[in-house]
């Protein structure tokens, strides 16, 4: 220490410099530098890039930047060299004033780590300033009567500048009477004093001129100097003394204005004039004169201005007391300001986002920003949170930096903008905050495939629908947004009867509505299954399927289709025998009527429409039976015509009617001695009737030589192609034949019943089953219909392969109701019952069909003659073997049983070639789902 203070001024600035680099470089975490103030822009400062261990080309690649907080920034990094230099002109006394260490603190901020770096440069003084008095020419009073030795205190010079640039000295130019003596206060500052060395003669000299001279010890020096004029007064020789050498006071800064904060006092010994003391505020180039105001009489010293602490600490005032005469003393008044917490803490975003994805990983980092209060102490110490509940969490980092980071993994679909308020609290008293609000937008990604509300749709369409009607609307939800949550519709590919779906049905793809391409028949399927797919526009798209399935409802369009007894080619009709024993309630014949439609499309009735005889005949309403209503009388005509309508009990119903002929006769042969036994009538015109009957009975005759020809090839030619098929394996054709005998001009219609039969309208979906003894009894199902063997010959619908035939029973009508007793039945269940009411048991209609198919197997067999009994009613004969079934439709899917949710249906199967397991010779078909 010694050897420094030996050492000139220059050389114990540089030792000094140099020992507080050393001091600041052993700083941790912390940058320090050290320039003179005043050098020019873009001068060297400090190497960040060495500092940060970085090579100079690095600091832009890495984003490192200077971060401040709002003000005025004096330095800039140059990306060439790496280097931190001066972006401007620095005057260190414009920002830090008297202080004796002027240092400036600001942060480098590190974007790719996102890391902060402390950088303080402190900025040395040069000696720019030279001492300045405030009053340039100042006149003294002094009385003659001072004795030497009296000391006057002269106005101080001001040096802006600090340390050894600083005022150092006061000089006073010669003169035999005044001396100058320069006295250190308390504050370090030196006060010049003028010291009376000789007592005054006014009479000699009543003024004496003195220059005062300030000199700093900068290199060079710089002066300031101020003229003195002495007068030299009579009689007043004490000047005013204050209480205090010093006054102190503090005064919190949120003091009003016009407070009074202190009031000085300083007393005179001398009497009168020369006792009238007077106060005064030095002038200083300062702003503390602007800040405070004294009074001149009284001492008073009150604010005119407000206080802040951030931007003064403390205030010094100083004020004269000067008497009557002139003569004066001083004092200083030290005010400090009271921080009060006034500053709620202050934002400054360093860096954010205003969009993040939603499968960002958690931690990363949305905002980076830093917090700071003007106050000091505790009022400056400051905690930030977040306002609510979010799924993100603060980060504290130095220099009160704070970042920003998620917790989660974040779901757009859940939140799509978080407004996310950060509270910044100081430690005053009372506390005062500030909010900063961050807007972050969750962008969506393609992570949810279109929804459909439902598993599973059922539509509903009317048969005979007009082309292109809209059948059925689908929407699928997708909770992304923009093209992920753009949704598309199409349909599965698939093969229905032979043909693609899309040739049945289309799907707006961007509305996904339903449109039918062609118009529906319930006749021909019952229902359709597909499968709708929903894609969005992702990348990659998601999609999600659904199955929807549409029923074609029923329509009554078709009219009852009469199979028995069928109208002949050639246009005569039917001939049906009845006994003339026959008693009431004897069956003589039976309407057998179909309807293609299904429920109560195809509920049948039947009522006799007209008839030759009334009352002799009665038709069942729901058999469809006619049976005589009396004994046949002798009176009653040879031939009987009836007229028998068949309608269904659709809206509006359909109808068809069919026109039966009924000879009363045992048997053929009887009915030719009925018609030979007519006696010639002694009328002339009676001669007549007997030539016809005779041309009859010759007609009668030839037409019946000519179907026993024409039976007889036509069993030869089925005998033929039934070796041609057993040969082929095709199917069997159908043969035409004729079913009529003609006696005296008519034809009479030969047709049996049989236990079983299933046929349609159409000879290309009809089966020709040949019954077996065990089918009297049971109902006929799906797979019955298979081909099993040669006992079984078919002809099938087109048929999707491997696909169950599409049977769907449409809700039958809710206004039939029947009672157990009213279900269908054959006419041999009914015992001759014409009330109206359906058959007691629902599988006599199977019954009866399969004992009309037994008749006809036997008189394909030969086992039975053309005159049968009076049981059969000689009908056993009817169907030669030219009649095939093949001919007659299957409408029992058709059947609905009142009371009952069962429907007899036969669907055609797919022939596997397969013989038929069981009793009854049916086997299920794999693959083959039977729809109830």
């Amino acid at each position: 220490m010694a050897a420094l203070l030996k050492l000139p001024s220059r050389g114990r600035l540089v030792l000094l410099c140099l020992l507080l680099a050393t001091l600041w470089e052993a700083g941790a975490g912390q940058m320090r530098y050290s320039v003179p103030e005043e050098i020019e822009k873009g001068s060297f400062v400090g190497n960040i890039a060495k500092d940060l261990g970085l090579e100079p080309q690095e600091l832009a690649e890495r984003g490192v930047r200077i971060v401040s907080r709002g003000r005025t920034q004096l330095f800039a990094l140059n990306p060439r060299s790496g280097s931190l230099v001066t972006a401007g002109r620095i005057d260190r006394e414009e920002l830090c004033a008297q202080s004796a260490r002027c240092l400036l603190s600001f942060n480098i901020l590190r974007e790719d780590k996102l890391s902060i770096y402390s950088v303080a440069v402190e900025i040395t003084d040069i000696n720019d300033n030279a001492p300045r008095f405030v009053v340039e020419e100042l006149e003294l009073k002094i009385s003659e009567l001072t004795t030497p030795g009296f000391r006057i205190p002269l106005k101080s010079s001001h040096d802006a500048d600090v340390g050894e640039n600083t005022l150092q000295r006061y000089e006073l130019n010669s003169d035999d009477h005044f001396s100058l003596d320069v006295r250190s206060g308390k504050d370090g500052n030196k006060y010049p004093e003028l010291v009376l060395e000789r007592a005054l003669d006014r009479e000699e000299e009543a003024v004496h001129h003195l220059v005062l001279v300030a000199l700093d010890g900068g290199d060079p020096i710089r002066s300031g100097t101020s003229r003195i004029r002495v007068m030299v007064l009579d009689a007043n020789d004490n000047a005013p003394v204050f209480t205090q050498p010093e006054y102190h006071v503090n005064v919190p800064e949120n003091t009003p204005v016009g407070t009074r904060i202190l009031t000085v006092t300083a007393t005179d010994a001398d009497e009168g004039y020369n006792a009238q003391v007077a106060y005064f505020l030095e002038k200083n180039p300062e702003e503390t004169s602007e800040v405070f105001e004294l009074k001149s009489s009284s001492g008073e010293i009150t604010i005119t201005k407000s206080l802040d602490y951030e931007d003064a600490k403390f205030h010094e005032i100083d004020i004269e007391a000067q008497d009557g005469p002139g003569l004066l003393t001083r004092t200083k008044v030290i005010v400090t300001v009271l921080d009060v917490n006034d500053n709620p803490p202050e934002f400054y975003m360093t860096s954010a986002t205003s969009s993040v994805p939603e499968d960002s990983p958690p931690g990363t980092i949305i905002a980076l920003f830093n917090v700071h209060d003007r106050d000091s102490g505790q009022n400056a110490f400051i905690t930030c949170s977040l306002l609510e509940n979010l799924p993100f969490k603060l980060e504290r980092s130095v220099d009160n930096y704070h970042r920003l980071v998620t917790t989660r993994v974040l779901d757009r679909e859940q939140f799509s903008l978080y407004n996310i308020t950060v509270i910044a609290k100081d430690g005053g008293n009372p506390s005062l905050s500030t909010d900063a609000h961050i807007l972050l937008q969750v962008t969506d990604i393609n992570d949810n495939p279109p929804t459909f509300p439902h598993t599973s749709y059922s539509a509903y369409i009317p048969e005979n629908n007009p082309r292109g009607a809209s059948i059925f609307s689908m929407m699928a939800h997708d909770p992304d947004s923009d093209d992920n949550a753009h949704v598309t519709y199409k349909l599965a590919e698939d093969i229905i009867q032979g043909a693609p779906l899309s040739s049945y049905i289309s799907i707006n793809s961007d509305t996904g509505i339903l449109y039918a391409l062609r118009s529906f028949d319930y006749e021909q399927f019952h229902e359709l299954q597909l499968w709708v797919t929903a894609h969005d526009s992702g990348n990659p798209p998601l999609s999600s399927n659904v199955s929807l399935s549409i029923f074609v409802l029923d329509q009554n369009d078709n009219v009852p289709e009469i199979l028995y007894p069928a109208l002949p080619t050639d246009g005569s009709t039917g001939v049906e025998l009845a006994p003339r024993s026959a008693e009431p309630g004897y069956l003589v014949t039976k309407v057998v009527a179909v309807d293609r439609d299904s429920g109560q499309n195809a509920w049948l009735s039947y009522r006799l429409l007209k008839a030759s005889e009334p009352g002799l005949f009665a038709v069942g309403l729901h058999t469809g039976e006619v049976r005589t209503a009396r004994a046949l009388l002798d009176r009653d005509a040879l031939k009987q015509s009836l007229v028998v309508a068949v309608q269904d009990h659709g809206q509006p119903p359909l109808s068809a009617t069919v026109t039966l002929t009924v000879v009363v006769a045992d048997s053929i042969p009887d009915v030719l001695t009925d018609l030979g036994s007519l006696k010639p009538s002694a009328d002339p015109n009676d001669s007549g009737l007997t030539l016809y009957l005779v041309v009859a009975v010759a007609a009668v005759s030839c037409v019946f030589l000519a179907f026993i020809i024409v039976l007889l090839a036509l069993r030869l030619r089925r005998w033929h192609m039934s070796h041609l098929l057993q040969a082929s394996g095709s199917r069997l054709a159908s043969v035409p034949a004729s079913h009529f005998v003609g006696v005296d001009g008519m034809r009479a219609f030969l047709q049996t019943y049989s236990h079983e039969v299933s046929l349609t309208a159409d000879s290309r979906g009809s089966h020709v089953i040949f019954p077996q003894p065990n089918y009297a009894d049971t109902l006929i199902s799906q797979e019955s219909c298979e081909k099993s063997g040669p006992l079984l010959i078919s002809q099938d619908l087109p048929e999707r392969k491997g696909e169950p035939s599409l049977q769907q029973q449409a809700p039958p009508n809710t206004d039939w109701r029947f009672s157990q007793a009213q279900r269908p039945g054959t006419s041999g269940s009914q015992n001759g019952d014409e009330t109206g009411t359906w058959p007691n048991n629902q599988f006599d209609t199977e019954m009866l069909q399969a004992m009309i198919l037994a008749s006809a197997s036997e008189a394909a067999d030969g086992s039975s003659t053309l005159g049968g009994s009076a049981g059969t009613m000689g009908l056993s004969a009817r169907y030669g073997p030219q009649f095939t079934l093949q001919h007659v439709p299957d409408y029992r899917q058709n059947v609905y049983i009142p009371g009952s949710n069962a429907t007899l249906t036969n669907a055609a199967g797919k022939r596997d070639g397969k013989a038929p397991a069981g009793g009854n010779g049916n086997k299920k078909k794999s693959g083959k789902k039977e729809k109830k």
